[in-house]
């Protein structure tokens, strides 16, 4: 994966940067894990580090529905 990305594991963080409009990339596999790669490093890192603080707000429908899309996408390369 490319550096200039932001590369995370966690599915509610990918869920948060999804549903927070942040351009998914591309998934990969890397054993039995999946890794997210989004566009904008700087920008995710901020709302990363919002995410994992507990100083993120996000409308609850579209983070509900952001999760699904994520859990999808995991669950269509296992």
């Amino acid at each position: 994966m490319d550096k200039t990305h932001f590369i995370t594991k966690d599915l509610a963080e990918s869920a948060f940067l999804y549903a927070s409009g942040k351009k998914l990339i591309k998934t990969e596999n890397v054993g039995r894990r999946i890794f997210f790669a989004f566009d904008n490093k700087d920008e995710c890192e901020k709302l990363s580090s919002k995410f994992w603080q507990n100083e993120a707000t996000i409308k609850a429908k579209g983070y509900a529905d952001a999760f699904r899309t994520i859990k999808d996408l995991v669950f269509n390369q296992i």
